[in-house]
């Protein structure tokens, strides 16, 4: 039996969003960074086949990666607890607070992990789901036949909507961040710069969230 095409594309992502829900329920404590980092992983294997790191543009693709960090903490510092307002916290979107808890913020080893699956592990999951298979299914079921990069306004926009969603009480430079790596595939039509890219705004991310203490970011 041949794999479905979309499997390698949206299995990761599914896995990812299942250990999320999972999470509430069967708390794991510390044990939890190495068990998902290694689920992740594991799950990316189904990925091989279609997952490529050729760049095109991989400077190019650094200062977008930069470019989205700046975007993702700038509404905070220009306008401190601007993301408290009603329009970002709510029953619908939830309660922007860190899901890393405070015992393990001083563990080099934890930290690691977490950083490790932010910046490395989570841009290749999403790349796959969002640019890779949705992107190029909304333009047509038989995405395989649709070359990356290929646009339709509803394509790009419901991929940015819902890549916004995804982001709860932070839809807001959710929303301006998919419409940045959508707009990089469109310009270098490759998965291999989105995931760079993408890595690059985690990376950052995460080394503020350390350096700074902003925790809430994780």
């Amino acid at each position: 039996m041949t794999m479905p095409a979309a499997l390698p594309y949206v299995f990761p992502f599914a896995v990812f969003l299942f250990l999320l829900a999972l999470r509430p329920h069967v708390p794991l404590g510390a044990a939890e960074y190495p068990a998902w980092t290694v689920i992740i992983a594991l799950s990316l294997l189904v990925s091989r086949r279609v997952l490529s790191f050729r760049l095109q543009k991989p400077v190019g693709s650094v200062v977008v990666g930069i470019a989205v960090f700046g975007i993702w903490i700038a509404p905070e510092l220009i306008w401190p607890g601007s993301h408290s307002h009603w329009l970002f916290q709510n029953a619908l979107l939830g309660e922007w607070r860190s899901s890393f808890a405070e015992p393990f913020r001083n563990q080099t080893a934890i930290l690691a992990l977490r950083f490790l699956r932010a910046a490395a592990l989570v841009p290749i999951l999403e790349e796959l789901f969002w640019r890779g298979w949705l992107m190029r299914w909304l333009i047509a079921p038989r995405f395989e036949q649709v070359p990356l990069g290929s646009y339709s306004r509803f394509s790009f926009w419901a991929t940015a909507v819902l890549f916004a969603i995804e982001h709860g009480p932070l839809w807001d430079v959710g929303l301006l961040a998919g419409i940045a790596y959508n707009l990089w595939m469109l310009r270098c039509r490759r998965l291999g710069d989105c995931i760079l890219a993408h890595a690059v705004t985690n990376a950052c991310l995460s080394a503020y969230v350390v350096a700074a203490g902003r925790w809430e970011y994780w």
